[in-house]
C-alpha cells in the first residue's frame, strides 16, 4: 500500500480513511434489569455491571477549471422537523442501512441535520471510527478534518444538500488546478443554499476518481457528482467528507456527524470529556460498546483546539454517530483507573454526555444559549 507524502505545513490535514481496523474490546458482561430506560436520562442506572478487566495514489489529472464562484449572501435553513418515525434497523450483518430521517431533520432546537449522506444506502456508509474527525493517525500534527466512509472504487458519490459546485478537481487545499500533488486529490467542493447563523454552509468530497459536475453549476440532493477514488492522500478507496462553516477553509471544519442526518432507528452519540479542572483531554481513548451485541467502538477525542472546531453548542471533543437505537457502555480510562457508566442512544436524537476526572459522568445536557437564530434556505 502506497503512501503519499508531501511538505505542508504541520497543521496541514492528511486525508485518508484507510487505517487498520480496530479490534474487538473485552469489556465486562452486564445484568439487564427488567425495567424499561427512562427516556428522559440519557445514563441508565438499571444496567449494573461486574467486575471489569480491560485492559495514496497520485493522480496527475486536471479535468475541470478551478475559479470559484462568488458567493451570495447566506440566507436562513429551516427550522427543526419535530416528526418522529418508528424504529428501523437492519438484522445484523446486512450490507446496507435504513433510510435516513427527513431532510432537514432535529428533535432538539439545538441539532442541524442538514445534510444526506454523500453515500448511497446500499453500502454500509458507517465512518471509519479509528480516524475520527479531529483525530491524528499518521502523525500528532496530522489532524483529520472529515470523516472517511468506506465505499468500492467507482461507487456514486452524491451531494448532501441542493447547492452550486464552487470546485471541481485537483488543487482544492492549494487552490490551484496545477497543483497535481494535493492531498485531496479530485475533489469537488459545494456551497449551499442555506446557512447556519448567518454564515455560510460548504460541503467537500475529496479523494474521488472523477468529477462528473463543473464549477457553477447547480445541484439538488442526492444527485451524482462523480466517483469513489484513492487519488490524493489516500490508502485506498473511500470518501473524504467535511462540513465547512463560514468559509470554504479547511481551518473552518466541523463534525460532519453533527450535520449528516442518521438512518431511522440510529442516533448520536456526543460528550466533553475533561481533566479534573476542565482542562480538555485530547486524543484520549474513549470505547463505547453496545450491551446487546457486544460491538464495540474505539474512538479518540479530537487532538486539536485549533484546527479542529467544536460545536457552538454542545461544545464536545468526541462524537460517534450511526449507533442503533439501545444501551450503551462508556468506557474511559482516567488516571490508571477504569470509568465505566451506562448510556440509552435514542433513535434520531444527540445523547449528550460529559466527563470530568474529580466528578466522573453526567447526563445534564449543556446550558441553554441566551438566545437563538433560527434560519430558513434559499429558492433554489
Amino acid at each position: 500500500m502506497n503512501y503519499l507524502r508531501l511538505l505542508l505545513p504541520v497543521t496541514l490535514i492528511i486525508l485518508s480513511g484507510c487505517a487498520p481496523i480496530s479490534g474487538h474490546v473485552s469489556t465486562a458482561q452486564l445484568i439487564l434489569s427488567s425495567s424499561t430506560p427512562s427516556a428522559t436520562s440519557a445514563f441508565v442506572t438499571d444496567v449494573v455491571p461486574e467486575a471489569t478487566e480491560t485492559m495514496p495514489v497520485e493522480n496527475t489529472s486536471t479535468p475541470f477549471p478551478m475559479t470559484e464562484a462568488p458567493a451570495p449572501l447566506p440566507t436562513a435553513t429551516p427550522g427543526a422537523m419535530q416528526l418522529f418515525f418508528p424504529t428501523v434497523i437492519p438484522v445484523q450483518g446486512a450490507e446496507y442501512r435504513p433510510p435516513l430521517y427527513p431532510i432537514p431533520w432535529s428533535l432538539s432546537p439545538f441539532d442541524h441535520f442538514y445534510f444526506a449522506a454523500p453515500i448511497a444506502a446500499a453500502y454500509p456508509g458507517e465512518p471509519e471510527w479509528d480516524y475520527p474527525y479531529g483525530g491524528v493517525f499518521f502523525g500528532p500534527n496530522i489532524i483529520h478534518t472529515g470523516v472517511d466512509l468506506p465505499a468500492p472504487r467507482g461507487t456514486d458519490v452524491l451531494a448532501a444538500g441542493p447547492g452550486t459546485i464552487v470546485w471541481a478537481g485537483i488543487g482544492l487545499y492549494s487552490g490551484s488546478s496545477v497543483s497535481i500533488n494535493d492531498p485531496y486529490g479530485i475533489a469537488v467542493a459545494i456551497r449551499h443554499d442555506f446557512g447556519y447563523h448567518d454564515q455560510q454552509l460548504y460541503t467537500i468530497y475529496a479523494h474521488m476518481e472523477e468529477v462528473d459536475v463543473v464549477v457553477g453549476q447547480w445541484v439538488n440532493t442526492g444527485a451524482v457528482i462523480g466517483k469513489v477514488g484513492s487519488t490524493g492522500n489516500a490508502t485506498g478507496p473511500h470518501l473524504h467528507f467535511e462540513v465547512r462553516l463560514g468559509e470554504n477553509s479547511f481551518y473552518s471544519t466541523r463534525n460532519p456527524v453533527l450535520w449528516m442526518v442518521p438512518p431511522e432507528g440510529y442516533g448520536v452519540l456526543v460528550g466533553r470529556v475533561t481533566a479534573d479542572y476542565g482542562s480538555t483531554l485530547k486524543d484520549h481513548l474513549v470505547l463505547v460498546k453496545n450491551i446487546q451485541t457486544e460491538k464495540t467502538w474505539k474512538v479518540y477525542t479530537y487532538a486539536s483546539d485549533a484546527t479542529i472546531h467544536s460545536d457552538s453548542y454542545y461544545n464536545e471533543n468526541v462524537a460517534l454517530g450511526d449507533l442503533p437505537a439501545g444501551v450503551y457502555q462508556i468506557d474511559i480510562i482516567f488516571d490508571g483507573m477504569y470509568n465505566l457508566e451506562n448510556i440509552q442512544i435514542l433513535p434520531g436524537q444527540v445523547t449528550y454526555f460529559s466527563f470530568n476526572g474529580f466528578i466522573k459522568y453526567n447526563s445534564a445536557p449543556p446550558p441553554t444559549p441566551t438566545s437563538t437564530v433560527t434560519l430558513l434556505p434559499n429558492t433554489p
